[in-house]
């Protein structure tokens, strides 16, 4: 590539949204961010504000992060509002659209949604996790060209489960595929072409992308085809994953030959434990049911290769895996990211709070630009030339 590459990367947490806009030709500190409220609470204040302006809430668009945004219709329901949603729209809450209509929100179809919509009393919102038009806007509202070679977005994705499957047992299967596999973060990473159809949440990020190309023209005065935006690159990867990988770039991370990379997220914390770049084991569970106490013994089963799948399922998280070799000994270098890390500060495992290229918030983006690299051969100079400085 003889022009700089400049690829988007948009990392969609429960808290926040991610943004970095990545130049080959500048210093990943002269590169341009954005941390913003994530989708799923602007959306939630969007609905908790409904009623005051109008007397119907009509939910369209695409299957999102559910979370905040589904607390907030169900609780508008529960109130009396009425909420109407279509069926994409309705998967962001629950999977099982007979479940979403227990909550009091009314399954309607794409005419009957229109038709709604009309009413002068009612508040429509659209539901997406990649906002396309709102990334455009803000960066020309800064005179920054929206032009891009790529696009990387990663959000966590449950998996649209069979019935009567749990969604935390469908969840891990997937994760346990996926290692096995090909054991090292980067394997949660696809290109919009590979991408397995059950990750629904995915999907519609897939779809969503399609209209950035489009926006980004708008706003430069083009009129390009439809073309263009349907052969823009798109690497979509699972948050966890995309944070971890983004953590081997701190470079007291990256030197230790065995090590303990744990995300703590607002929602979900995911831990894997790492030797000579490979997973030897990994646990995911649920943020809000672990205390300092706890995690460190999920982490001490992990290493010593004594943590079973069964005592964290039946903890109602996702489940454990182990694979490869496991040491007996000291704890190894234990790193961590994510916005609950200070969970582990003080811990007797003496954690290390991890800062790929100075910036912790953005170690989801640096993954999904690594993931990138791996995926596209042809990205992999240019990414590695900044990243690797």
């Amino acid at each position: 590539m003889n022009e700089a590459l400049r690829i988007l990367a948009v990392d969609v947490g429960t808290g926040t949204q991610d943004i970095l806009l990545f130049e080959s030709d500048k210093t990943i500190e002269n590169c341009f961010q954005l941390i913003m409220p994530s989708p799923t609470v602007i959306m939630a204040d969007r609905i908790k504000r409904a009623d005051a302006h109008g007397s119907r809430l009509v939910l369209t668009g695409r299957t999102m992060g559910g979370g905040p945004c589904g607390w907030a219709a169900r609780d508008q329901a529960l109130a009396g509002f009425p909420v109407f949603a279509t069926a994409d729209a309705a998967r962001t809450f629950d999977d099982d659209l007979a479940m979403v209509e227990q909550m009091g929100v009314k399954i309607v179809d794409e005419q009957e949604a229109a038709a709604l919509i009309r009413r002068p009393e009612s508040v429509h919102l659209d539901l997406k996790d990649f906002d396309a038009a709102a990334i455009v806007t803000a960066l020309r509202a800064f005179d920054i060209d929206p032009a891009v070679d790529a696009l990387a977005v990663a959000v966590f994705d449950h998996g649209a489960a069979p019935p009567g499957i749990s969604d935390r047992l469908f969840r891990f299967n997937y994760i346990a595929e996926t290692v096995q596999r090909r054991p090292i973060p980067a394997a949660f990473a696809y290109l919009r072409e590979t991408l397995p159809a059950d990750l629904t949440r995915l999907q519609a990020v897939a779809q969503s992308a399609a209209d950035y190309q489009r926006y980004a023209d708008q706003a430069a005065g083009s009129s390009n085809g439809a073309a263009a935006h349907e052969s823009l690159p798109l690497l979509l990867m699972d948050t966890g994953s995309a944070a971890v990988l983004g953590t081997l770039d701190d470079p007291q991370v990256n030197r230790e030959p065995e090590s303990v990379l744990v995300n703590i997220g607002n929602f979900h914390t995911l831990a894997f434990h790492l030797i000579d770049g490979q997973i030897a084991g990994l646990f995911e569970h649920h943020t809000g049911l672990l205390e300092q106490a706890r995690l460190e013994d999920l982490l001490r089963k992990l290493v010593a290769g004594t943590l079973t799948n069964t005592e964290v399922f039946d903890d109602n998280g996702h489940g454990a895996l182990l694979r490869g070799t496991h040491r007996n000994g000291a704890f190894p270098f234990l790193a961590v990211t994510g916005p609950r890390r200070e969970m582990l500060r003080g811990s007797g495992l003496r954690p290390y709070e991890a800062v790929p290229h100075g910036d912790m918030m953005l170690a989801g983006c640096f993954g999904l630009l690594r993931a990138f690299a791996d995926q596209r051969p042809d990205f992999a100079a240019p990414i590695s030339a900044v990243l690797d400085n």
